[in-house]
């Protein structure tokens, strides 16, 4: 098992052109499950061997995914994705001690790299399949990955999302071409849905990851990353069902063996940890994470087999770090990110040191409902100690409160709210207590204004 778990202003911009057709290589290795509509057979590498020739798809057997397979879905996406931005970062450049390059999958056509793998899957199905249209359920990306692939292919589509799906992203899904029905409180009720409009209509089921066509649709992002990084020693991705991450595994691997690959998932919705210790996919039961990305409850069958043998580390990083993490994207790439795609950064911050660089973060998506964007702002400026909450008691007389907001001014903090309650039970008859919600600077800025507080002979409770 090659699969290790763990805890866990300027930029430069790198474009590539639409990537050339490569030659093309002889099949999978010996032993391999090919994927879908994969031909013939070729020779398989030592994995360790660190220059493969061109063409060698040097991956153990028995893998459902191949370099030939990723190749070919590169052709078959030539001109429908764009090749999206590698942007360096100097700020987690400096925190990582090596180049941080920022995969802006977040930029990609429907705001997620999703749509590599649905057209991919829709691509190769059969007249009759498609004939039959396409089903999918999802309360965001890959709902509209799969839209518009099938209005670009001409197809069909229905999507089953719950009821409570933000918005913007049902009208989005509509907007691509699909028929979207609202099914349930929660995505596994709309998959149910979905699987039970596939077996009544005969309409083929495009699930969001396990499926080898997805898996290799989504292995083209890992091609890009080797021709816009080619010295790049460490590619970090969010995990969720796994086929993002074991398709850029599959790709990495194959042709760059010693470039590391660490998987990042949410802790309250870490199914691969256990899944990888028990040696099969387990099934987490309520993953709770504001990252609903990467929020998957039991590893696809298909990618499990991958990660387990090709990706070297999984990471697992906490809902604080994940907000802090899209706030830096924001502040200091100026790049929009969903939490999911911001969990590649939210591990670098984590463990800055433990990173062999160069060091490529996929940012996986940038769908944002932009209520939940307003509360992981609060959150992670309340992380990074941008918002500093009191409570204390004052004298109740004239002019006590202005007395205070004086401290306050002279500490440099901006009020964003206030409360004062005179009538309480728990208060004496000449106290009124304050319930402050401030703006702050950081942290040290935050216990500044504590101890000025203190030092003015205002106790504080909270």
């Amino acid at each position: 098992m090659a699969a290790r778990v763990g805890d866990g202003g300027d930029h430069a911009v790198f474009l590539t052109p639409d990537p050339p057709p490569s030659s093309p290589a002889s099949g999978p290795a010996s032993g391999a499950v090919p994927s879908a509509g994969s031909s013939g057979p070729s020779g398989a590498g030592d994995p360790r061997d660190p220059g493969p020739a061109a063409g060698r798809d040097p991956l153990p057997v028995a893998l459902p995914v191949t370099l030939d397979a990723v190749r070919r879905a590169q052709k078959t996406l030539s001109g429908v994705v764009r090749v999206t931005a590698l942007e360096g970062s100097r700020y987690l450049s400096g925190l990582i001690g090596a180049p941080v390059h920022l995969k802006c999958e977040n930029l990609q056509r429907t705001g997620s790299f999703k749509l590599r793998g649905a057209y991919v899957r829709i691509a190769g199905l059969t007249a009759a399949e498609r004939a039959a249209g396409v089903v999918a359920a999802s309360a965001g990306n890959h709902a509209q990955g799969v839209a518009l692939a099938a209005s670009l292919l001409g197809v069909r589509s229905t999507v089953f999302m719950p009821e409570g799906a933000p918005l913007p992203k049902i009208a989005a899904t509509r907007e691509y071409g699909a028929e979207v029905r609202l099914r349930g409180e929660v995505v596994d009720d709309s998959l149910r849905a979905a699987r039970e409009h596939a077996r009544r209509t005969g309409a083929v089921l495009i699930h969001p990851f396990d499926h080898p066509d997805v898996i290799a649709g989504q292995g083209t992002v890992g091609l890009e990353i080797l021709e816009q990084c080619p010295e790049v020693r460490t590619v970090v991705v969010g995990l969720g069902g796994g086929g993002l991450a074991a398709g850029i595994a599959v790709a990495l691997k194959a042709l760059r063996p010693d470039v590391r690959v660490v998987g990042v998932q949410a802790a309250g919705a870490a199914a691969y940890p256990p899944s990888l210790a028990a040696g099969h996919p387990v099934t987490v039961a309520e993953p709770v994470t504001m990252a609903d990305g990467i929020r998957v409850g039991r590893p696809g069958d298909v990618p499990f087999r991958i990660v387990e043998r090709l990706v070297d580390d999984v990471r697992t990083v906490s809902e604080d770090q994940l907000a802090g993490a899209l706030l830096l994207c924001l502040e200091r790439a100026k790049l929009l990110v969903e939490p999911a795609g911001a969990s590649p950064v939210a591990a670098l911050m984590a463990a800055p040191r433990s990173f062999e660089g160069p060091v490529v973060a996929v940012l996986s998506g940038g769908n944002v409902d932009p209520l939940l964007l307003q509360g992981v702002l609060r959150h992670g400026m309340a992380a990074a100690g941008r918002y500093l909450s009191l409570r204390l008691r004052i004298v109740d007389r004239p002019g006590a409160l202005a007395a205070l907001l004086e401290v306050l001014s002279a500490a440099d903090v901006n009020i964003l709210d206030i409360g004062h309650v005179r009538t309480d039970p728990r208060l004496r008859l000449t106290e009124a207590e304050v319930e402050l919600h401030l703006e702050t600077k950081g942290h040290e800025h935050c216990a500044a204004v504590r101890s000025a507080l203190r030092e003015a002979g205002y106790p504080v409770l909270s």
